[in-house]
Parts: structure tokens; sequence; C-alpha cells
């Protein structure tokens, strides 16, 4: 997440906070949901074929954010506006979505299937080098990092379409820096049968360790970065079906981060023979409409990603990108990160 506390807090008043907040928090939480039974909804219709919208919710609970709830219901609302003109997203990714109010965007999207991260419960595998267990022996509790796991992954993939099966996993538990250890982040893969496809498609959900925000020196939150970059590479290597396609989305907390970068990419090119496209840029002087100012905003900030890896069977090409969540009229926001749907084809490849 983007820092469970904000950096501006002195040390006593964080530490009072996290230990006046625990409580609420563990209670807010206990009942987090998993896969739930299937929601009626009309037939997708309107523009055909997949797409997958990514979007960090900003769904922190007290006492990390404030007066939360409207502008969830609000993003609620709105994919199921969206749905009744039938140009709803057909797979989402929501990223922070701990708090009820963050939950209920599914009910009240219409999306008929669900997938949800790993709960606060489920533990990670153990820490593995000598180096990652020094870097475990320096945790801090004023910053989080002996709390706990407060929170669940806030990790959610919604679908139109059928999900065939799920994986999930949680990263290591020292494995994380700062306020983004009290919650217990991870991964989901939802295999969706797209109709009309050549087959169906694996598609990844993640939130990585955010740098700043995480309340410690960027050392230590990019060397928590890298274990989680690692845990996605036994991840993948572990559940993706080797030929099957893939979307690897959701908020990478890269940045300006070129270290970042190069970690996530080398890890992804393991999984494709080559380091994949990304789809806002793919869609860069490609798409008919090209990239909207929100869409150009958040390639800009280079935390929120989908990359694209084609399958033996299928091919993954962009038609369009849309932002149904970014600048309001007023200049406001939902959320502080756009939310954005690429439009894709999967073209049978030839045999």
């Amino acid at each position: 997440m983007d820092g469970i506390v904000r950096r501006g807090l002195s040390r006593r008043q964080g530490a009072l906070v996290l230990l006046l907040g625990s409580l609420l928090l563990l209670l807010a939480t206990r009942g987090a949901a998993r896969e739930q039974p299937a929601l009626p909804h009309p037939a997708p219709h309107g523009d055909a074929g997949l797409s997958v919208m990514t979007y960090n919710v900003e769904g922190l609970p007290w006492p990390a954010r404030f007066g939360r709830g409207d502008a969830l219901a609000r993003i609620g609302e709105r994919l199921a506006a969206l749905r009744a003109t039938g140009a709803q997203p057909r797979v989402v990714l929501l990223q922070e979505a701990f708090s009820d109010d963050a939950k209920a965007i599914r009910a009240a999207s219409g999306h008929r299937y669900a997938a949800f991260g790993p709960d606060d419960a489920l533990a990670g595998p153990p820490t593995r080098s000598p180096a990652d267990r020094a870097f475990a022996a320096e945790a801090s509790f004023l910053k989080g990092e002996r709390s706990g796991k407060l929170l669940d992954s806030g990790l959610v993939i919604l679908s139109d379409y059928p999900i065939l099966s799920v994986r999930r996993a949680a990263f290591p538990a020292a494995a994380c820096a700062g306020y983004d250890c009290l919650a217990n982040k991870g991964m989901v893969m939802a295999v969706v049968a797209v109709p009309g496809a050549p087959g169906p498609i694996a598609v990844v959900n993640l939130h990585l360790n955010s740098k700043r925000a995480s309340g410690v020196a960027i050392e230590r939150a990019d060397a928590a970065f890298r274990q989680q970059v690692a845990a996605l590479d036994r991840f993948l290597a572990a559940n993706h079906v080797p030929g099957m396609p893939m979307i690897v989305g959701g908020d990478f907390n890269i940045g300006r981060s070129a270290a970042r970068r190069t970690m996530v990419m080398e890890v992804l090119a393991r999984h494709h023979g080559t380091a994949p496209a990304d789809a806002l840029s793919a869609c860069t002087g490609v798409c008919r409409d090209g990239l909207s100012a929100d869409a150009r905003e958040a390639r800009r900030r280079a935390k929120d990603w989908q990359f694209l890896i084609p399958g033996a069977a299928a091919d993954l090409t962009v038609r369009r990108i849309a932002t149904p969540f970014g600048r309001e009229a007023d200049g406001s926001m939902l959320s502080d990160h756009v939310g954005y749907t690429a439009y894709l084809t999967m073209a049978a490849n030839p045999a």
C-alpha cells in the first residue's frame, strides 16, 4: 500500500496510532471475504472481447484514512453505471480493497465472479537466505514491521467471465518494509474462461512494497521489494501453465526507480522469453484514440501496470485504453491512483 501511516507522523505519534488502531483494524478485517456465490447480472454486451481494469482504490481503514466511504461508494456506483450501458470492464483488478466500504465495490459492480488474495491469516513461506534473515532481524516496531498482519492483502479480482481456478500466495512474512508490513501482501491468480477466445487466460493481481510511503529508508524498502519480486518469480513458476496467455497487473510501486523496473522485467522475461509489453506503452502510437491525459498520468507515475504475456495458442494486442477513474470534472479523484481499462484482442496464433 502507499503507506499505512503518513510519513509526517512523529515516531511517538506513529506508535500511538498503531497501538490504538490495532484492535479496531483486527475487528474490521477478521471477516475478510473469500470466494463468494455468483451474483446475478445481465449477460455482457457492448464492446466485445476481453477488457481488464486495474485500480488501487485507496480503501484503507481508520486510522490510515478517514472519510473514504463516499468515494468508495461512488466507485461502485460508477462501475454499475458502466454496466448499465454495456461498457463495464469484464475483468477488474483491485488493490487496497481493505475496508468494508472497499469490499462492497464487488457487489455494486455486478461482476458475477470474484477471487481474493491472501487473507490476514495466510502464512507466507519462511525467510530463505541469511541475508533475508538479517534483514528481518532489523525490523522496527515503530514502523509497523513487528506488529503482525493486521490487514489482508487488499487484492480482489472481479470477472464477468467464469473463473476456472484460483491460486494465491502471501509474500514471506519478513519480505516487507515499514508500514506495508501491516498488510499481508501477496499475489492472486485467476484462470478466466473468455468467450470466443482460443482458450483461457491467467490474470495475476499483486501489490508490491511502496518506497517513501513505507516510512523507512529507500534501501530497506527496495530490499523488501527485491524479496517480493523473487516470490512472484516462484509463484509464476509454480502456478502458471506454460503457453497460457497471462496478464500480470496491479500496483507495482515501480515509479521512477530503474532498479525496481529491471527486477520486475527480468522476472517476467523468464516466463515469457523476452521482456513483455505493458498495456499503456503498447497502446501508444497504435490505438486509434491514443492515450487520454489520465492514462498518460498513470504511465508517468509508473505504479499501475498491466504486463501482457502472449501464449502458444493466442496473442494479446491492445485495441484501446479507457480511464473510467481519473480526474473528475472539478479536478478531484476518487482515489490517489488512476483506474484504467485495457481493451484487448486474444487472437489465435497460426497453427
